[in-house]
This record gives C-alpha cells, sequence and structure tokens, in this order.
C-alpha cells in the first residue's frame, strides 16, 4: 500500500466536543482508523492502548494544555517519534514555536478543513 492511501491510526485530542466529531468524520472518510480523548489526561491514558501512529492535539484545555500534554507523550521512548499536529484557534508565532519547543511537528489553525487534516495525516502519519 502506498503512504498516498496508507490507513493511519490516529488519536485527536480536543475538549470541543464539535471539533472532535468533525475531526473523526473526516479521517475515517479518508479510511483512516480513529481514537478520540477529550483532555490531555484521557489522551495519556489511551495513547499507550491504541498506539496512534498521529496525533492531533488541542492547546487549549481544561486541568493538561495541548503543549503539556505533547512534552509528557514526547518523553515517553516508545511515543518520542509520534509525530503530533497542534489543533489551535490562534496563529500566533509564540504559539507555533511554544509548540516545536515541546515536539509537535506542526501546527493547524482550526476551524479546519477536511482537506487540511488529510493533508496533514499523509505528510505527517508514520509507517509503524
Amino acid at each position: 500500500m502506498s503512504a498516498a492511501n496508507a490507513s493511519f491510526k490516529v488519536l485527536v485530542v480536543d475538549d470541543s466536543n464539535t471539533i472532535r466529531r468533525s475531526a473523526e468524520i473526516f479521517l475515517k472518510q479518508g479510511g483512516h482508523e480513529v481514537l478520540l480523548a477529550e483532555d490531555g489526561f484521557d489522551a495519556l491514558a489511551k495513547v499507550n492502548d491504541f498506539q496512534p501512529q498521529l496525533i492531533f492535539c488541542d492547546i487549549l484545555m481544561p486541568k493538561l494544555d495541548g503543549y503539556q500534554t505533547c512534552a509528557i507523550i514526547k518523553r515517553n521512548a516508545h511515543f518520542s517519534d509520534t509525530p503530533i499536529v497542534m489543533l489551535s484557534s490562534k496563529d500566533g508565532v509564540f504559539d507555533k514555536a511554544r509548540g516545536r519547543m515541546v515536539g509537535c511537528q506542526e501546527y493547524l489553525t482550526k476551524p479546519f478543513s477536511k482537506d487540511q487534516l488529510l493533508q496533514a495525516v499523509q505528510q505527517f502519519g508514520r509507517t509503524a
């Protein structure tokens, strides 16, 4: 199977039910396996069992924000190479720089389109 039509296991972490659902619909239409998490703690609980090949993570979440969630996931040797794409309604240079510092690969501004989401999967989805 070529990378262009490969199916990936994708974890979507966002405290907005609307964002989670739209991401799930877009990704499933693209043929990907999707797991949803509603916050950082939920993501950390699911990441070991699900073994995602790509993670989309919201920045502004209660309790554990996206930067903290990303940093914790990246500290785990098993997931240090797993690409993480940050999702944010802000498109600031500082936010992007901070995301890079904790190890995220890319930054998508919300609201994202189906094409943007699927393009990010094709670009960053890692073959197991």
